[in-house]
């Protein structure tokens, strides 16, 4: 070991052993289905140390066995909302909203829409924006559900006060008839308006729980970005949980890195990214290695 990593290793506040990460590494698996690389030690110390501040406690390993000794500690949130990465924007991916947008044109029943990983509630709130713009009201006949499993984000999804900045790459038009601009010590702000914020309803739900607090058919599922983080077993029964509760010509769209064709044979590709109930679909899983990790 060269002298400057060693000075860096030994300079931190708590000593974090390659045991204590494989012990975070099992209990974030178990308890949201996060796989987490090898490479990603740094970040979980970073993360985690803060939470050891918060607490108060010492080492790395009194607050795992905390964890462990307490299944239904408060501590066990903040746990799993450390870990929780929220890269997010509006319309990000966006050659997925035209494609929506046209889905939805001429329905007449009301339309349900489920963004399944809605982070600081940039994705959900372009959701109930393109529904606005495609049926021609800022009240259409639709709801967009928005759950995710770090309630920290939610928080901030459901206030939708965002720093002006983050508007940047929308169009002025689209920004003006969407978005409020604060005043005053909210100057530099901008809230959604009401009535988008009415079309949106935020939950948290953890994709591995046995009780999911939604109900469908929906038009479509956004579970963008999500599925990465979990390994091919864990992906299989997730989408084999979706296919029931989408509407028989539903969509569903992925992120640009997730392929689950090679997942599950409940759907398959009709677009970049995004997937259809496939009629002759079979038991809705397939055989795969288990924890591939990413």
């Amino acid at each position: 070991m060269n002298s400057a990593k060693q000075k860096q290793e030994t300079s931190k506040e708590f000593d974090f052993t390659p045991r204590d990460f494989e012990r975070v590494r099992s209990l974030i698996y178990q308890r949201a289905g996060i796989a987490l690389a090898d490479s990603k030690q740094e970040m979980v110390y970073s993360r985690l140390a803060r939470r050891l501040r918060a607490t108060g406690i010492r080492s790395f390993q009194e607050y795992l066995d905390g964890l462990e000794s307490h299944s239904e500690s408060d501590e066990w949130e903040a746990f799993t909302n450390a870990l929780t990465t929220n890269l997010t924007s509006f319309f990000r991916e966006s050659h997925h909203f035209p494609i929506l947008a046209d889905h939805v044109r001429g329905k007449r029943d009301p339309l349900l829409v489920w963004c399944a990983a809605s982070s600081t509630g940039e994705e959900p709130y372009s959701i109930a924006m393109t529904l606005c713009e495609a049926l021609g009201s800022l009240t259409p006949q639709a709801h967009v559900i928005a759950t995710d499993i770090d309630t920290n984000v939610l928080a901030t999804a459901s206030a939708g006060i965002y720093p002006i900045e983050r508007l940047d790459k929308m169009p002025p038009e689209q920004a003006r008839r969407f978005f409020l601009k604060g005043k005053g010590d909210r100057a530099g702000f901008v809230r959604v308006r009401p009535e988008l914020r009415q079309m949106v309803t935020f939950k948290q739900l953890n994709l591995l729980s046995n009780d999911w607090p939604v109900q469908g058919p929906f038009d479509a599922i956004f579970c963008r970005n999500v599925m990465i983080y979990f390994d091919k077993p864990t992906q299989g029964k997730i989408l084999t949980r979706f296919a029931p509760l989408m509407k028989p010509d539903a969509l569903l769209f992925a992120g640009h890195s997730e392929n689950f064709l090679y997942v599950s044979d409940a759907f398959k590709l009709r677009g970049k990214t995004v997937y259809e109930l496939d009629p002759n679909r079979g038991s809705g899983h397939r055989a795969v290695p288990r924890r591939t990790e990413k």
